[in-house]
This record gives C-alpha cells, sequence and structure tokens, in this order.
C-alpha cells in the first residue's frame, strides 16, 4: 500500500546496486534479473495533469513483469524556451507526478534530448512514449536516437483529452470562468478584467441568480401541482370505493329483496292479523240466525209515499180503526 509520495531522484541514492548490464526488449518481456527490476524511463510537461497522462505511466510501469518508473519533468526555462507557456509551474508539475500511484520516481529538470550520459547515470534501460514522431529543437523526432538504439518502447494515446484540450475550453468559456471566480471573491485585478467586463459579469452574475430563482420556484410549483393531484387522485379513489360500499349496503337493506323489505312484510302481516282477527267457524250457533227486526208499530207511516187524497187518508183511518177492533 503507498502511503507516501515518490521520491526525487536527487534526494535519493539509486536502488540499482548491481552491475548494469543493458537488456533486450526480448528479455525482459521473458523475466527480470534476480537482483534489479527493469528501470523505464518516461518523460513529458505534465501540465494540468489528467487522465491521459495517467493512463500513459500506467502503461509505461506495466511494460514488464517487473519494472520500475522513473519519470523526467521538464523545468519551466526549457519548457517555455522549446515549447511554451505552461498554467501550472514547474514544483506544482513536479509535485503533481510524485502523487501518481505509478511513479516510482521523480526527476526534476529532466533534459529535453536525452543523452547517453543521463540514460548511463540513471541506469535506464528503456524510454516508454507514444509512437508519433515528435518534432523539437531542430529535430524531426527526438526520440529518434532511442528507436535506432532498441530502448523505445511505444505507449498509446488517451483520444479525447489533452493539455491543450483542456486549455481550449477554458479560453472558449473564458467569460463563464470569469464571472464565476469573481463571484467567489477573486478580484478583477487578478483576473486581469477591466472594469467595464467586471460590471457586465456581476451584473450576468445577477441575472443568473435570478434565473435560478424562477426556475426553483417553478420546480416547486410543479412539484406541489404533482403532489395535488396524486391526493386528489388517491381521494377520488377512495370516495369511489367508499360510494361503492355505501351503493352495495343500501341496496342491501333497501333493496328487491333486501331486509328492509322482508322485515316490513313481516310487521304488515302482523298488523293485518291484528285489526281483522281470522273468521269463527261454520258451525256457531250465531251463524244461522238472521238479525231479528221489531215490527214496525202501525202508526208509523211510510214517509216515501204519503196519502195522495183525503179520501184514501180516511180508508186508511178506517182500516186501522178496524184493525184495532179486531184486535180487541
Amino acid at each position: 500500500t503507498l502511503t507516501a509520495p515518490a521520491p526525487f531522484a536527487d534526494e535519493t541514492s539509486c536502488q540499482c546496486q548491481a552491475p548494469h548490464e543493458k537488456l533486450t526488449i526480448a528479455q525482459a518481456r521473458l523475466g527480470t534479473p534476480v537482483d534489479r527490476p527493469v528501470r523505464v524511463y518516461a518523460d513529458g510537461i505534465f501540465d494540468l495533469f489528467h487522465s491521459g497522462h495517467a493512463r500513459a505511466l500506467m502503461q509505461a510501469k506495466t511494460l514488464f513483469p517487473n519494472s520500475y518508473l522513473l519519470v523526467g519533468v521538464c523545468s519551466d526555462d526549457l519548457t517555455h524556451k522549446f515549447k511554451g507557456f505552461t498554467v501550472m509551474n514547474e514544483t506544482e508539475r513536479y509535485e503533481a507526478l510524485r502523487h501518481c500511484r505509478y511513479v516510482d520516481e521523480v526527476i526534476r529538470d529532466a533534459p529535453w534530448t536525452l543523452t547517453p550520459e543521463f540514460l548511463e547515470k540513471h541506469k535506464i534501460d528503456f524510454v516508454a512514449h507514444d509512437d508519433i514522431p515528435y518534432s523539437s529543437a531542430g529535430s524531426d523526432d527526438v526520440y529518434k536516437h532511442i528507436k535506432e538504439a532498441g530502448m523505445f518502447v511505444p505507449t498509446q494515446r488517451t483520444e479525447g483529452i489533452s493539455t491543450s484540450d483542456i486549455i481550449t475550453r477554458i479560453v472558449r468559456d473564458y467569460d463563464v470562468y470569469a464571472r464565476r471566480n469573481l463571484q467567489r471573491g477573486y478580484t478583477a485585478k487578478e483576473l486581469n478584467v477591466s472594469f467595464i467586463n467586471e460590471k457586465k459579469y456581476r451584473f450576468q452574475n445577477q441575472v443568473d441568480k435570478m434565473k435560478e430563482k424562477v426556475k426553483n420556484v417553478e420546480e416547486k410549483s410543479k412539484e406541489f401541482v404533482y403532489k395535488v393531484e396524486e391526493k386528489s387522485h388517491d381521494l377520488i379513489q377512495k370516495w369511489e370505493e367508499k360510494s361503492r360500499e355505501f351503493i352495495g349496503n343500501f341496496l342491501e337493506l333497501f333493496g328487491p329483496d333486501g331486509a328492509w323489505k322482508q322485515m316490513f312484510q313481516e310487521r304488515s302481516g302482523r298488523m293485518l292479523q291484528a285489526f281483522s282477527p281470522r273468521q269463527s267457524p261454520n258451525s256457531s250457533p250465531t251463524r244461522g240466525r238472521s238479525p231479528s227486526r221489531s215490527p214496525s208499530p202501525p202508526w208509523v207511516f211510510n214517509k216515501a209515499s204519503p196519502p195522495s187524497s183525503p179520501k184514501a187518508a180516511s180508508a186508511s183511518l178506517s182500516s186501522m180503526s178496524e184493525g184495532d177492533e179486531d184486535e180487541k
């Protein structure tokens, strides 16, 4: 487990104590000598250290079964002279390499072109770099003599990531990064921003804040409406379930064959039985008798047929008198 950064070459002695015998690539791939690992060297600027750098160093570290990776980093003077200005200074670039897990040793102020003296000093067996010819310092390929000596081992570049690509993004989105750093407390002087641009960036920051607030309000409103719709859906569903349950209970109680109808029929039958009891049997002694009617007295006149004449009245009176005599 790595617990410390890689050491600097000028602060430690070389770990290879045995005489340095030259190895071929075939020998290194078959197996390393018992007394030492294969010493692989990789160099570069390593400005804005990124995953493409790390992957190249990983390939250099795993070229052979047992290897010791030395990484040379060029100084600011050499870099500015042959390549251009860097974002990170040499101290920052040295420290970035020391904390890469694949690096065993860092060589500060590495030469731009590798010399036999440099290779012998650090007992380097092979040099790892991508196979694209690197033209610089008046040479079509600074690794040409390394390739001719059979000490060059190629690695693969990682597409889509490079220091130049990162710088291009920063230049393209300069206004965005300038506004961000102004908002974080950097001064216009530190950012080399004019007074007018400073005011413009700050105004744009205020506009962006307002847009963000409006966006947050819209999102909260949408969330609230969604919750209301969800709750209303649940309420409607529960209401439908309760209404179906209520209708079912109502029909069960008051429907055509419901319990209420049966109970009503039973009570109606009891009331009818109470008001009109059953008739007496035909053998009852009172059944054959007709109601007695008292004879009307002979002097009761029929009001519906009064005597039509005085003669008739006198005749009726004479008949009544005769009848009375007969009864006597």
